[in-house]
């Protein structure tokens, strides 16, 4: 990774930590699989866009109904739990 690349992946994290005032750091819990049934979701506010079969890396583990995730892109927000499945 050059360091133009560290710099940028640091500032997308703590866009991220004062977006959904998170604290702490950044650790990856389990990834997740957004089920390949469900109809894809298009982003907005907090939540994050999903796509059928696309694997999450699960952040926290915020309620019963929503998981705070980040997608391949980097891109973080919640997703319903009910569109997850484990791995």
């Amino acid at each position: 990774m050059t360091p133009k690349e560290s710099k940028k992946e640091e500032k997308v994290d703590r866009e991220f930590q004062k977006k959904f005032k998170f604290e702490g750091s950044i650790s990856v819990l389990t990834q997740m699989m957004v089920d390949p049934a469900v109809v894809e979701k298009r982003g907005g506010g907090k939540n994050l866009p999903v796509r059928r079969g696309e694997i999450l890396d699960v952040i926290q583990f915020t309620n019963e109904e929503q998981l705070l995730c980040r997608n391949s892109q980097r891109r973080y927000g919640y997703v319903p739990r009910a569109v997850m499945l484990h791995l």
